[in-house]
């Protein structure tokens, strides 16, 4: 629907869905236009009333009341940073790439913003805890392949011994997996962490997730 649309238009419409939802789309896209795309929404400062009434059916739903409006997210480097943190890595490798070319600063703006999945070792023990609740126990085993040992003993650290114990014998018995799974279950306790920080029970802090979460 979107695909033969001005890249501003795209980049508008972005900004108002949920972060992993636009990742999806924007991952359909090609490459160029997509790349096109991100640069758009990581320097856009907001959306002029008339510009959002010139958009197609798409928007209508959003411009039902102008509450509605009001209160919908816009770009930004973060906007860019959560949108790349459910990209796969090569599509973000890219995409940063090319933003980087067009602008150096900005592209460092925005992987400062970013949150992934080695982040997780700038989490305190509480922080951990809180996530690992929230999370399934076939996610996490599939997410832990091929990560760090200190990611995992940070992991193991904060169960308790006997599920600790359980986890590291699921992940041997798992054997080879392949990485396009890995990241979709990264992905999904991404988004288990971006959920407690909306909900305020951890909070991001320090540069690109260098300092630790605090709740």
């Amino acid at each position: 629907m979107i695909r033969n649309e001005h890249p501003q238009i795209i980049a508008t419409i972005m900004v108002h869905l949920e972060r992993d939802h636009a990742s999806e789309i924007l991952n359909l896209l090609p490459e160029r236009l997509r790349n096109d795309v991100m640069v758009r929404i990581a320097t856009l400062e907001g959306v002029q009333p008339m510009a959002m009434r010139e958009l197609n059916e798409v928007l209508t739903q959003l411009l039902s009341g102008g509450e509605i409006t009001k209160k919908s997210s816009l770009g930004g480097v973060k906007a860019a940073a959560d949108i790349l943190n459910f990209m796969g890595g090569a599509v973000e490798a890219s995409v940063l790439a090319n933003i980087r070319e067009h602008d150096a600063d900005l592209a460092q703006k925005i992987q400062d913003q970013m949150f992934t999945f080695d982040n997780i070792l700038g989490l305190d023990d509480r922080s951990v805890q809180l996530l690992l609740r929230e999370v399934q126990s076939e996610t996490l085993i599939v997410a832990l392949k091929g990560t760090s040992q200190e990611l995992k003993d940070l992991i193991f650290k904060n169960m308790s011994s006997r599920a600790a114990e359980a986890l590291k014998e699921d992940l041997e018995a798992k054997g080879a997996v392949r990485l396009s799974e890995v990241e979709a279950e990264q992905k999904e306790i991404l988004k288990i962490v971006r959920k407690l920080v909306d909900e305020g029970q951890i909070v991001l802090g320090g540069k690109g997730g260098e300092e630790a979460l605090v709740g």
